[in-house]
């Protein structure tokens, strides 16, 4: 025993290195109360007749999704680290695949000049994993009730391995966007445009649900069954997230210091505070917006909104900016939400939140940030990932933008085409109305809701 505790590496398992590990743990805690928010939001937004099928597949899509991160996924978005030090995408393969040298092997026995601080990679393989299934729970609120499971499993597993590659290029600080200038603390490129671009693509295939815009024999009307659960999601959500946050930080000596994933400076008051001042800022325009309107839908989407404006900025914001910038969101999703409406576009969510406040926040990030450095890697002084040689600019958030989007929408299209005419795309009409719950589980809702006609 004392030869084997000889050989060890103690860097690889000091006090130091134990905090910084609790602290990316803590995120994969917060990734999970995320979910099971959405969840909730699932439960109390779909029809009665559809909840227990809307929610199972969301939660095998997730745990797809996780898996196929484990298999091959965080070796896409490590390969940024490999490539700035002269490596390649297959050296990281061959060290980060579920199968890998560095994935599988114990901290305590890997010399820190080969790979240090290995314990908080490993930490954010889980990490990472839960937002690979988290983009698919988030498509799936775009095709609830309307994509066949067997689409819609293919489609997870599918987005997540082109996530992953996103993730590689638009969310990091030595990516081959985010070393050009794309500045995204959070990941809004990846996590939330890529699964809104696929959703533009599915929203136009699969049919409006029944009773959505006109009525089915059946359903004479779509209306959420709880909006109590609805809200008790969104705070769900509310309450996860701040652990992410910290997750989205990088530790240096001395001491803490707190750097953001982009390599710009920051602090963890600054960002916890802006997180908290970009919900307050949406709760409250969408409470005036849900007010003016009667439309409770603005008092739900209006925190959501707040919160997705400042993402891809916490880091560089002060509150009072963040502040103003999440007042504007729920405007955001307001326009894009009626002007889906009056379309009669079935697809709520992902499109106002996404597609049209996560691409305000970025542009707002660009140009209320424009020439704050970040980018490179600390401890780096020259060459092409010095630290901090790019600067935030509005151009490069445009880039991000397209690029995210369209690497969801090019996505789609072809994953439209193929599963047409292979599993085939959408559930009928009939199936739909019926109920999944009883049309695949033979389940009976406990109550019969006054919006479902048997006639």
């Amino acid at each position: 025993m004392e030869t084997e505790v000889a050989n060890l590496f103690a860097e690889q398992v000091s006090l130091g290195m134990l905090v910084q590990n609790l602290v990316y743990a803590s995120g994969t805690v917060g990734a999970i109360f995320v979910v099971i928010g959405l969840m909730l939001i699932d439960v109390g937004g779909v029809r009665r007749r559809n909840i227990f099928n809307a929610t199972i597949e969301k939660m095998v899509g997730f745990f797809i999704g996780f898996t196929a991160y484990f298999l091959i996924g965080f070796a896409f978005w490590a390969s940024q680290y490999y490539i700035m030090e002269g490596y390649t995408l297959v050296d990281t393969m061959k060290d980060w695949w579920a199968g890998g040298a560095l994935s599988n092997a114990m901290a305590q026995n890997v010399d820190p000049a080969v790979f240090p601080g290995l314990n908080n990679f490993q930490i954010f393989i889980f990490f990472l994993a839960c937002f690979a299934g988290i983009v698919n729970v988030l498509l799936h609120f775009a095709v609830s009730e309307r994509m066949k499971a067997s689409a819609y499993y293919i489609t997870a597993f599918v987005a997540t391995i082109v996530s992953s590659i996103l993730s590689w290029i638009t969310w990091g600080s030595v990516g081959p966007l985010t070393n050009l200038g794309f500045h995204d603390f959070f990941g809004v490129g990846f996590v939330y445009l890529f699964p809104a671009g696929m959703a533009m693509v599915f929203s136009r295939t699969l049919r409006p649900r029944p009773g959505m815009f006109s009525a089915h024999p059946k359903v004479s009307e779509y209306r959420p069954p709880n909006l109590g659960l609805l809200t008790v999601g969104i705070m769900t959500i509310f309450a996860g997230l701040p652990m992410i946050i910290l997750s989205c930080l990088f530790f240096f000596d001395p001491g803490a210091l707190a750097v953001s994933v982009t390599m710009a400076d920051t602090s963890v008051g600054i960002a916890f505070n802006n997180y908290g001042a970009a919900w307050a800022g949406g709760a409250l325009m969408g409470a005036v917006l849900a007010y003016s309107t009667r439309k409770f839908s603005y008092l739900l989407l209006g925190p959501l909104a707040g919160y997705v404006a400042g993402a891809s900025g916490f880091d560089v914001y002060v509150p009072w900016q963040m502040f103003l910038v999440a007042l504007g969101a729920p405007i955001v999703a307001y326009v894009i939400y009626e002007f889906l409406q009056k379309r009669q576009i079935d697809e709520h969510k992902l499109l106002p939140l996404f597609a049209g406040v996560g691409s305000y926040g970025l542009i707002m990030t660009g140009l209320l940030h424009i020439g704050v450095p970040r980018g490179g890697y600390l401890g780096i002084e020259e060459g092409a990932y010095a630290f901090q040689h790019g600067e935030i600019g509005v151009v490069m958030q445009l880039v991000g933008i397209v690029v995210s989007l369209g690497f969801g929408i090019i996505t789609a299209l072809v994953l439209s085409f193929v599963l047409k005419h292979t599993t085939g795309l959408d559930v009928s009409d009939d199936a739909q109305a019926e109920g999944l719950d009883k049309v695949y589980w033979d389940i009976e809702p406990d109550v019969d809701p006054v919006t479902d006609n048997k006639s």
